[in-house]
């Protein structure tokens, strides 16, 4: 049976036709030298980049313990984790960042020595309109996380995740950002991840909290939830559905594959410094209207170049829309790190994926494939025989909140004094 954190009933994980068990056990190619017997703490590790991440070290170094802690947001799938369920180096553990009882009892149950922060809401789109849910899960989520590593004191790296937005627009003219650039982001989402970076900086400075900052261009690639450009394109070209760009698609951004991504991780774990910020970077740029041809190939290659643009539907932009991001990734390469991935290759494997695994992977999505998507609502627990049995289903020790109720800032802050106490 499955190893799992409060492990579901067999015929609920399997189901009649499990679909993780027909797709490809996807990782990065990086491996360095083991150190230790490692228990890294992956949060959002049920997401995109998280998922990859883990799949990635706990095939790789089955001497480390791996820990996916997610609280199976909207954009989460136990598909993206199913795979390794029966590997003896493999723990799931449902919780919240936000809820200081969740974090301790995962920290303290496991014995983390490492974390790696991914968990995040990410959707620029949807920040404009619900703005204060970035900035309880991604500063107030991230200081929690901060402050419960303190307190559980054996922590010895925190990656925290952050992202190229938040040093805001890079001109056509402007060189390469390095990581010494100001933060300036534009739109909410990328404020909320800058002021995470502050509070992790703060805690680095105040408590020793030994962390690492990387900030990456984006990351594109199979189990990426599409809601995402790349993704929702690709789904909706399997429609037989217009692609709806913002804007006049002037817009470019560079794009790195999920496999670079998880050995650039690997290598940040294993050869990072301790306050030290590393860009990730890649070497594709490409506009969002170039994007939008080079996808429409794949689809309709009987169609001339002109014939492709009748397939695009412009719609309003953005209250604002970088115009590109571009970050200098020489400190990451001085350790080793490599971009192997061309975008082409990478663009097509990722085709590929969504056109097998696209539909099903996370239920029904036609309402995140709109090009403006109302913040999600929480499902009516339409897939109960997923879920079942992956939260702890009872509060840790002390009968505090358990971890679907929601925290208020004034219950988190009571929460950790009365642990202090």
């Amino acid at each position: 049976m499955p190893f799992v954190e409060n492990p579901m009933e067999e015929e609920s994980l399997l189901g009649n036709q499990p679909i993780w068990a027909e797709a490809p056990l996807l990782i990065g190619q990086s491996r360095f030298e083991p150190v230790g017997n490692k228990v890294i703490m992956i949060t959002g590790a049920a997401g995109f980049i998280g998922s990859w991440v883990a799949r990635h070290l706990t095939i790789v170094y089955p001497e480390y313990h791996i820990i996916s802690f997610d609280k199976m947001d909207y954009c989460a799938t136990w598909n993206n984790n199913a795979q390794l369920s029966g590997l003896p180096n493999f723990s799931f553990f449902k919780g919240d960042i936000t809820h200081p009882e969740d974090v301790l009892a995962c920290l303290r149950k496991y014995g983390v020595d490492t974390v790696m922060h991914f968990a995040a809401q990410s959707h620029v789109d949807l920040s404009f309109g619900n703005s204060l849910d970035f900035s309880i899960n991604n500063i107030q989520g991230t200081h929690v996380l901060l402050e419960c590593v303190r307190k559980y004191g054996r922590v010895q790296k925190f990656i925290h995740v952050s992202t190229d937005e938040v040093y805001g627009e890079v001109g056509d003219d402007e060189n390469d950002l390095l990581e010494t650039a100001l933060l300036e982001p534009t739109n909410p989402y990328a404020a909320s991840k800058a002021g995470a970076e502050q509070m992790v900086h703060a805690y680095y400075k105040s408590f020793k909290i030994p962390a690492i900052v990387v900030r990456s261009n984006n990351v594109y690639g199979p189990h990426q939830y599409p809601e995402k450009v790349i993704p929702k394109f690709i789904l909706l070209l399997q429609r037989g559905k217009q692609l709806t760009l913002h804007g006049n698609g002037l817009h470019t951004r560079r794009y790195l594959f999920a496999g670079d991504a998880a050995d650039a991780f690997d290598t940040v774990l294993h050869k990072g410094e301790v306050g030290h910020k590393y860009n990730v970077g890649s070497r594709d740029e490409i506009s969002n209207i170039d994007l939008c041809r080079k996808l429409l190939r794949y689809f309709k290659t009987d169609k001339a170049d002109e014939d492709l643009e009748s397939y695009i539907e412009h719609v309003q932009d953005r209250p604002f829309n970088d115009h590109r991001y571009a970050v200098d990734g020489s400190r990451l390469k001085q350790l080793g790190w490599e971009q192997r991935t061309s975008f082409e290759d990478g663009l097509r494997m990722t085709v590929e994926w969504y056109r097998k695994f696209g539909s099903d992977w996370w239920g029904d999505v036609e309402s995140r494939l709109t090009p403006f998507p109302e913040p999600p609502t929480p499902a009516p627990d339409e897939d109960e025989s997923q879920k079942k049995g992956l939260g702890y289903d009872a509060p840790a020790e002390g009968g505090a909140m358990q971890s679907n109720d929601k925290w208020s800032f004034s219950s988190i802050l009571t929460a950790l004094f009365f642990e202090q106490a």
